[in-house]
């Protein structure tokens, strides 16, 4: 009589897949989920995002290729999944320093922007496989684009904060808010990413924070210009 058939959470289930058979479906699924992505990060700083197949990530997962797709339909989806849980732990840290974030204070926008540094440096991985994601797939670069928005959504709110204190700021919100997280990302990515800056190849952590926030701080507040657009 053949062997009975154990109850899987998906199809072509493989070696490792599943936790012990008393767990629920649920935290079966989120397991393999897991195992996957984190798979997926070492694959891709091993060899790249474009050499990435489906097969090397769940291989590396101990799960079966049938199983991936139970989870992501593609390649990209996985990606983009990493990238929004990124920005969510970005946005959970950011939460955690006080309930008033004035970046005019320099203690509160030094910790935003240490907060961006560490998160990079963490997410290399992830960085790297949106560069050469962005340039393969138009249309996955267009969803990186709206994701970014997204990014900004915390820093949007904290400029209006400010503004509505008082604070006259060197441009609209949304303007602002992409000027400040487009110096830090290019910044970082020079840095931690591509490590090209010929200048001085022994940057530390503090100084490049400390450099990062005191040229944004004194430069947030722009010249007293009163014909610079302004928010409402």
């Amino acid at each position: 009589m053949a062997e009975a058939t154990p109850v899987r959470t998906g199809p072509g289930t493989g070696a490792g897949e599943d936790p012990p058979a008393g767990g629920t479906r649920k935290a079966k699924a989120a397991a393999t989920e897991a195992a996957l992505k984190a798979a997926a990060l070492r694959v891709f700083e091993r060899s790249g995002y474009l050499n990435a197949k489906v097969t090397d990530i769940t291989a590396a997962a101990e799960r079966s290729a049938g199983s991936f797709y139970n989870h992501f339909p593609h390649k990209e989806a996985l990606l983009e999944a990493l990238l929004a849980d990124w920005i969510a732990e970005m946005g959970n840290e950011l939460t955690t320093h006080t309930a008033v974030h004035d970046l005019t204070n320099r203690e509160h926008l030094r910790w935003h922007v240490a907060v961006l540094w560490n998160t990079y440096e963490r997410h290399r991985p992830i960085l790297i496989a949106l560069q050469q994601a962005a340039l393969s797939n138009e249309s996955f670069a267009k969803r990186v684009v709206s994701l970014r928005y997204e990014e900004t959504a915390m820093l949007r709110a904290h400029l209006d904060d400010m503004r509505a204190a008082g604070v006259r700021l060197a441009g609209r919100t949304v303007v602002l808010a992409s000027a400040i997280i487009a110096l830090l990302e290019q910044f970082c990515r020079v840095w931690l990413l591509e490590d090209t800056e010929p200048i001085t190849p022994d940057l530390s952590d503090d100084e490049a924070i400390d450099t990062l926030t005191d040229l944004l701080l004194y430069g947030l507040l722009g010249p007293p210009d009163p014909s610079r657009p302004q928010d409402s």
